[in-house]
C-alpha cells in the first residue's frame, strides 16, 4: 500500500482426552495374542488458548465512566473521533487528529481499528522529539495514520502484523487480554507498548488504548 492512497482511503485459539486402544474381547488364542501385544496408547495436544475477550478489557478501562459521555455504551453509539473526544485520557491523541485535520475522515470511514495512545504516553516523549513532529504536517499525518488499521480487529485477531493506513506495519504480540508492541516500534524506543484498555467499539471503529506512542516508518 502506498502512503498517499492509504491516507485518502481513511479520508477513505481441548485437551484431547487419552483414548486407550482396546481390542474386542474374545476367547480365541489369536485374539488373546493380539490383545496381549496391543498396549494402550494415548494422543495428546497442547492446551488450547484461552478464549478471546468478548467485551472491553484491561486495567485502563477502569478509568472510563460507567455511564454517560465516555462510557463504553456512549462510545459505541458515536463514530470514532467523536467518541474518543469524550474520553479524558485521550485528549492528546485527539489533539493530533484535529491538528492533522483527520477527525471528519476518522468519523466517516467504516471498519477501522484505532491504536490510541493515552495522554501519559505523549507526556513521556521529550518535547525535543515530539514538538518538531507535531509541527510538521506530513509527519503528523503519518503519525496519526500509523495508529489506524483498516478493518475491525477483534481481540482474537489483534496479534500479528498489520498494515497501517500510512503504509507502515505494526506487529502486535500476545493473546487473551495481554497484548504488547515491541519497543523498537515506539517513539521512545525504551519499553514495549501495552494495550491498557482494549476492544472498545465505536460506531465505525474498534479502539485499543496504548501506553506508548508508536513511531511511523522513516
Amino acid at each position: 500500500m502506498t502512503r498517499t492512497p492509504t491516507r485518502r482511503a481513511l479520508f477513505a485459539a481441548a485437551t484431547v482426552l487419552a483414548l486407550p486402544l482396546a481390542g474386542c474381547g474374545s476367547d480365541g488364542p489369536a485374539d488373546d495374542v493380539a490383545a496381549a501385544s496391543s498396549a494402550p496408547t494415548a494422543t495428546s495436544a497442547a492446551q488450547p488458548a484461552p478464549p478471546a475477550p468478548t467485551g472491553h478489557f484491561g486495567p485502563g478501562c477502569a478509568a472510563l465512566p460507567p455511564e454517560g459521555p465516555g462510557s463504553p455504551a456512549a462510545l459505541a453509539a458515536a463514530p470514532a473521533a467523536t467518541a474518543m473526544s469524550t474520553v479524558p485520557g485521550l485528549t492528546r491523541t485527539m489533539d493530533t487528529v484535529h491538528a492533522a485535520a483527520l477527525a471528519a475522515s476518522l468519523d466517516a470511514t467504516q471498519d477501522l481499528t484505532v491504536l490510541a495512545p493515552v495522554n501519559e504516553a505523549f507526556a513521556a516523549v521529550p518535547p525535543a522529539t515530539l514538538d518538531p513532529l507535531l509541527a510538521d504536517t506530513p509527519r503528523l499525518t503519518a503519525l496519526v495514520t500509523h495508529h489506524v488499521i483498516a478493518g475491525r480487529l477483534e481481540p482474537g485477531e489483534l496479534a500479528g502484523t498489520h498494515t497501517t493506513l500510512d503504509g507502515g506495519q505494526v506487529t502486535v504480540d500476545g493473546t487473551d487480554e495481554v497484548f504488547t508492541i515491541s519497543a523498537d516500534q515506539t517513539l521512545l524506543g525504551a519499553a514495549d507498548a501495552t494495550v491498557i484498555c482494549g476492544n472498545l467499539p465505536t460506531l465505525n471503529a474498534t479502539v485499543y488504548v496504548l501506553d506508548q506512542v508508536l513511531t511511523p516508518p522513516a
